[in-house]
């Protein structure tokens, strides 16, 4: 029952509601609550357990799906968070998708075209490593990403227009049997700078490292600001937003983890009883087998 309880508060902590408006500058990305990281690791194994049988059930059923969405500054742990949280699960139920720059062949369809083909099929995780978000962060924040699609600077109207394309296409997935919850890791700058040091100093992380990321972290406020408005324009009862501390690692792995195993419960998964005639069936088989010679 305290798990239980603890699960439905960090729940309630780190979900956005709708109509109340969200302030980034208000959360603690170092936040960790009660729990300490002596105990992470035993924690997460447990967690991961409990995530993989409801995997399993949602897959044997095959009636709905679960998208995964996860946003985030750089070295906010994104890559990271998927290996830990995911690693007990069966990989044929899970897809993993990673969204870079979009192709010549992507650009010549609407913004949301080729997520909408990476989405899950029933009875599937889906994981989206950044995702159609992308198209009112990181292109509001360099508009110039946009020139094959709006003349001059995009106005408010642009902006709305795409809240409202996300929030259809979402409300769609959901209508037609993906559950669909979205998380946002959130790193302070501080310790943005520590991670992005720490690749370069140490050889084996230099590759994740790129110069290009100096000149981002440069328009951290404006980041903020984006990422602030498109929460609050899109967090809905039918595809919440979650605001994760990402500070610290293994606290984000956790509450990641049990957030995910809270939307699995609230899915109405319960295994549907044999009828009678079901039931005669398998007893049929049962003896076949075992007067098997």
């Amino acid at each position: 029952m305290l798990i239980f309880y603890v699960m439905e508060d960090l729940v309630k902590k780190f979900k956005v509601r709708k109509g109340k408006h969200f302030n980034l500058k208000l959360q603690d990305p170092a936040f960790s609550g009660i729990y300490d990281k002596e105990n992470a690791a035993e924690l997460l194994s447990e967690l991961s357990m409990e995530m993989s049988e409801l995997q399993e059930r949602m897959y044997a059923l095959n009636n709905k799906a679960l998208l995964v969405i996860f946003q985030a500054m750089d070295a906010a742990g994104k890559d990271s968070v998927i290996k830990h949280v995911m690693r007990g699960l069966n990989p044929q139920g899970c897809q993993v998708f990673s969204f870079k720059q979009p192709s010549a062949e992507e650009l010549d369809h609407d913004f949301i075209w080729r997520h909408n083909k990476a989405t899950p099929e029933k009875g599937r995780i889906g994981i989206h490593n950044r995702s159609h978000y992308e198209n009112v962060l990181v292109c509001r924040v360099h508009p110039e990403y946009l020139l094959n699609e709006v003349a001059g600077k995009p106005d408010a109207a642009f902006w709305e227009g795409r809240y409202e394309s996300i929030r259809n296409f979402e409300k769609h997935l959901v209508q037609n049997g993906t559950v669909v919850i979205k998380f946002f890791l959130n790193l302070s700058k501080n310790e943005q700078k520590k991670r992005f040091l720490e690749r370069i100093d140490n050889p084996l992380k230099n590759w994740k490292f790129n110069r290009a990321d100096i000149e981002e972290r440069k328009k951290w406020n404006e980041y903020m600001k984006v990422y602030e408005e498109a929460i609050n324009a899109t967090s809905e009862n039918y595809a919440p937003w979650y605001v994760i501390p990402a500070d610290k690692k293994w606290f984000t792995r956790i509450a990641v983890s049990k957030i995910i195993i809270h939307t699995f419960q609230s899915m109405e998964m319960d295994m549907r009883p044999l009828s009678a005639s079901e039931k005669k069936k398998l007893e049929s088989c049962r003896k076949l087998l075992l007067n098997e010679k």
